[in-house]
Parts: structure tokens; sequence; C-alpha cells
């Protein structure tokens, strides 16, 4: 069976991660699994510049510490709002200040929306995605989720904005589906699977 790390210790994205890659002979590990206590600075200018930097710097450590055989992948992913310019982008998960608040970032995104129309509140859900096997076996992909951002938060499901997130194809949020629905059509879902391709092609 192969060994994946995950490079983050975000319960929701490792349980997201560990669900839709169940049936692929993959045992997945958090960092925390590991004793792994590395906090990478997540500087760059675009999402997939900090997937690959999270996966570098944890890839070298596993393997300057001997810790085993271990397939190293990392996410970066956010919300990217079109009349907003692409905000909040790659500053998603600290938009209004305080990393990790969703209350705060929701409120701020939708403050900044004001008396904008449903109709011009285009969104997409982006996941740049990297996995590392060894040196010269990088892969690099890159999955999105098309909706929209209404008013009022909706559902209890999900986490981040999901619950401003609504895809009119099921008439819900992501926080409203369930997570077979939403792993199908998610941002996270499609990188992954496009992932799984190209690991299978090796």
């Amino acid at each position: 069976m192969k060994k994946l790390v995950v490079a983050s210790n975000n319960a929701h994205k490792i349980g997201e991660i560990r669900e839709i890659l169940k049936e692929d002979n993959i045992q997945v590990f958090s960092l925390k699994d590991l004793g792994i206590d590395i906090d990478v600075v997540e500087d760059g200018d675009t999402f997939m510049e900090n997937a690959y930097k999270k996966a570098k710097e944890i890839y070298d450590y596993i393997v300057e510490n001997k810790l085993g055989d271990y397939m190293v992948m990392s996410d970066d992913s956010g919300l990217s709002v079109d009349i907003l310019k692409g905000e909040p982008g790659v500053y998603s998960a600290r938009y209004a200040g305080d990393h990790g608040n969703s209350e705060k970032n929701n409120q701020k995104l939708l403050d900044n929306l004001k008396g904008v129309a449903y109709e011009d509140r285009k969104a997409r859900f982006i996941c740049a995605m990297v996995l590392i096997d060894g040196e010269n076996k990088i892969i690099k992909v890159q999955g999105e989720a098309e909706g929209y951002i209404i008013d009022n938060a909706t559902g209890v499901g999900g986490f981040g904005y999901d619950p401003i997130f609504y895809v009119p194809e099921f008439k819900k949020t992501f926080a409203e589906m369930s997570s077979e629905d939403k792993n199908a059509i998610s941002h996270r879902g499609k990188a992954l699977n496009k992932l799984k391709k190209e690991l299978n092609s090796l």
C-alpha cells in the first residue's frame, strides 16, 4: 500500500482527501500523524506556487530525517470572485486578517459584494495540487468548481466559504450538499481525480 503524507493538519481537508482516495489503496497521513511541526510560509503569487512550496519543504524534511518512504502531496486552494478581480484568491484563508476565521472571511466577502446583483457574483473555487514521489516524479494538477456567492450562509456541512458558495445545478450551497455530491464536483475532488489518473499512468 502506498503511503501519502498530506502537507496539512486541516482536519476537514484531510477527511475529504481520505474519502476521495479510500478505494485507491493509498494510506493518507497528516503532518500531525508523523509528528511533523513545520509551518510553511505561503508567500507565492499563485495557488500552484504555494502548493509546490509546501510539498517540497515537507518532502525534503521527510528525506533528510529518514522518516520513511512517503509520497507527499500539498494543495493550495481558495475562492476567486470575478467582479472582485479574483479576490480573495491566495489570501482566502486570511482574507479578513485572522488565518482560518471563516465567519470573518465570509462577512468581509459579503460586505465587499453589497449591492451586487446575483448574476454578477460569479465565483470559482480553485485547487492547485502537487504530489512529489521521488526527485523526478512531480505531478501538478488543478481543479475548479463554478458557482455564485449568495447573501446568506446556508447549510451546516463543509467549511470555509462553503455556506455562501451556491451551485445552481444542485440548487444548494456546498455546505448543504452531502460529502459524496460535493466531492464529485468540488475543486479538490476534480484535482484529486486528475492526480489519480497521473499516478496510474506512472
